[in-house]
């Protein structure tokens, strides 16, 4: 409930309808949004007049959630990834060409809101720096918590994180949020990935607890990719380093080290505030405001730009764009 809270917060908005399959969860939201109305069908919520929905469900449900809430001609706020395979990705997609152009849509990748993040965009883009010329990025940190206390049957929901089927792997849950960064800055999606993954301390679910790729450009820039979920961690980095012709930038949530040219300082700017606060509350402002965008289109491409990864790594092979997209 995160992104909800942050909602709450904002004087223009009020959480006015909750939607669950389980009770306690009611229990809880009810606890934080008094007075809102309850309901544990997401249909009720399409149906009703509210403006706004805030998509937090499970991943694989997301395609399914995102196009009820287009055909109810709603504000959307969804959070990433897209989908869990390609057919998700162009279910999204195809939702998002039939969207009502007053309406804003808004995915959770919080660093294309924040203004740091902007800052070194602008930067990079700007050609100060000359070309970018190698790309790293890492999520190397700790595993989401375990939810335990509950009926088998609700197990693949309640730890949904867990499991390839509802999650789509850590890659495309998690590490989207690298990925689009780099979409972001580079302009578009890579053209081939190749990597490899396994489970060398997990021991819920199925999917994988630490990862390596290696993507491809197709102006030929290499971006090299890591990460981990590992409970007892020593080492910590997440964040996106663009080498460039001129000097180099390095993005986080933290804030960022930009190097010019030949000079051996760093200049340091700090990010002092969590940054789903820009996202939440930029997109309450749009919707008031009329400062829309359709950001399913982007989502969509990032998070098949995981998919690809994650394939190469489970194939055991090289993996391109376009045979990903047809899977």
């Amino acid at each position: 409930m995160h992104d909800s809270g942050i909602a709450a917060k904002n004087e223009f908005a009020r959480i006015a309808f909750i939607c669950d399959i389980y009770d306690d969860k009611l229990a809880a939201a009810r606890q934080k949004f008094s007075g809102a109305k309850e309901t544990k069908n997401y249909k009720d919520v399409m149906a009703s007049n509210v403006d706004a929905v805030l998509i937090a469900t499970p991943a694989f449900l997301h395609p399914e959630h995102f196009e009820a809430a287009v055909q109810a001609r709603k504000h959307i706020f969804m959070e990433k990834p897209a989908g869990v395979d390609s057919a998700g990705c162009r279910r999204i997609v195809e939702a998002a060409k039939k969207a009502d152009k007053t309406k804003r849509i808004t995915v959770d990748y919080q660093q294309r809101y924040g203004k740091d993040y902007q800052m070194a965009y602008k930067l990079v883009k700007s050609g100060e720096l000359g070309a970018v010329k190698m790309i790293r990025a890492a999520w190397l940190g700790g595993p989401p918590p375990t939810r335990t206390g509950h009926p088998q049957s609700e197990e693949k929901i309640r730890n949904w994180y867990f499991y390839r089927e509802t999650s789509g792997d850590i890659i495309v849950e998690q590490d989207c949020h690298n990925l689009d960064v780099v979409n972001w800055f580079m302009g578009g999606h890579p053209v081939k990935a190749s990597g490899y993954g396994s489970r060398a301390m997990r021991t819920i679910g199925n999917v994988l607890d630490n990862l390596s790729v290696s993507y491809q450009y197709e102006n030929g820039t290499v971006f090299s990719y890591s990460a981990h979920q590992f409970g007892r961690q020593t080492y910590q980095d997440i964040s996106e380093s663009f080498i460039c012709e001129k000097g180099s930038v390095n993005t986080s949530r933290r804030g960022v080290t930009i190097q010019r040219g030949e000079r051996k300082e760093l200049e340091r700017v700090e990010t002092a505030h969590d940054i789903t606060q820009d996202a939440v509350n930029q997109f309450i402002e749009g919707c008031r405001t009329g400062k829309l965008e359709n950001a399913a289109f982007h989502a969509a491409e990032s998070t098949l730009m995981a998919i690809m990864g994650r394939e190469a790594i489970y194939a055991g092979k090289e993996m391109t764009w376009d045979r990903v997209s047809k899977m």
